[in-house]
């Protein structure tokens, strides 16, 4: 299992390769697309909602969970299908011409249909199963992507926009699997690496046994926890500076 936190104002200090953290189950097991609002009920928003609220109660932090049912578009995942669904039919028409001759196909214009045919076929299916499209990426691809989209989820949600720059992005990308959590500089500096990793493993164990909602409602509590045994305690001034809502993206 990889996996990878980081501080988005520190990410170019990173000497290793990037590491994700890859989770293999949903809570869904239908290879289709799933809206990312049909993951969870209004009580789980709102048990996520309270998690965040209770977390920050006694910390100068903000905590901001965002899920995204996937970080990039992948259409080139679409045309690789069309290419190989139509590889594959053209392929099966010469075998048949050779050793199936009751199979065969004569006919120029029935062969170029049926492997037209077949290539819109394959990006179909691979625009709508997941599992398809991520068997013709590459892990880096969707690493990459991953990566933009959460650094892009840091700068949307402003989680840099606190008095003393201790904003904390819980991360999900449920199509590439993938978890991560970004604090920002104030905190990065002085937080081990290994309290992140523990988090992101008691997530990814939460996810596969399909309680993805304790999970995070775990890491936000953590993520309190963790603000405040470094001393990050609430002031006597301090404002809710972001919405403890759960951010949803499909």
């Amino acid at each position: 299992m990889h996996q990878k936190i980081i501080g988005l104002k520190d990410r170019k200090k990173l000497t290793s390769p990037p590491r994700f953290a890859n989770f293999v189950s949903f809570a869904s097991a239908r290879g289709y697309t799933m809206s990312i609002k049909n993951r969870f009920t209004d009580a789980e928003l709102d048990r996520i909602k309270a998690a965040v609220k209770k977390a920050e109660d006694t910390i100068s932090g903000e905590i901001v969970p965002v899920f995204v049912e996937r970080s990039g578009f992948y259409t080139i995942a679409n045309y690789r299908g069309g290419i190989l669904f139509a590889g594959i039919t053209f392929a099966a028409i010469i075998i048949f011409d050779r050793y199936v001759p009751a199979l065969a196909v004569f006919d120029p214009m029935l062969m170029f249909f049926l492997v037209v045919l077949a290539g819109l076929l394959g990006g179909i299916l691979t625009h709508s199963l997941s599992p398809l499209k991520r068997l013709l990426l590459s892990r880096d691809h969707m690493d990459q992507a991953t990566h933009k989209r959460a650094e892009q989820a840091f700068l949307e949600e402003e989680v840099f926009n606190t008095r003393h720059r201790t904003g904390i992005l819980i991360f999900i990308s449920f199509f590439e699997h993938e978890v991560m959590v970004l604090a920002d500089r104030g905190i990065s500096k002085v937080v081990d690496q290994k309290e992140w990793d523990e988090m992101v493993r008691g997530i990814i164990e939460q996810i596969r046994m399909g309680k993805i909602t304790d999970g995070i409602e775990a890491a936000i509590l953590r993520c309190g926890e963790i603000l405040h045994e470094r001393g990050f305690l609430k002031e006597a001034d301090d404002i809710n500076e972001l919405k403890d809502d759960l951010r949803t993206d499909n």
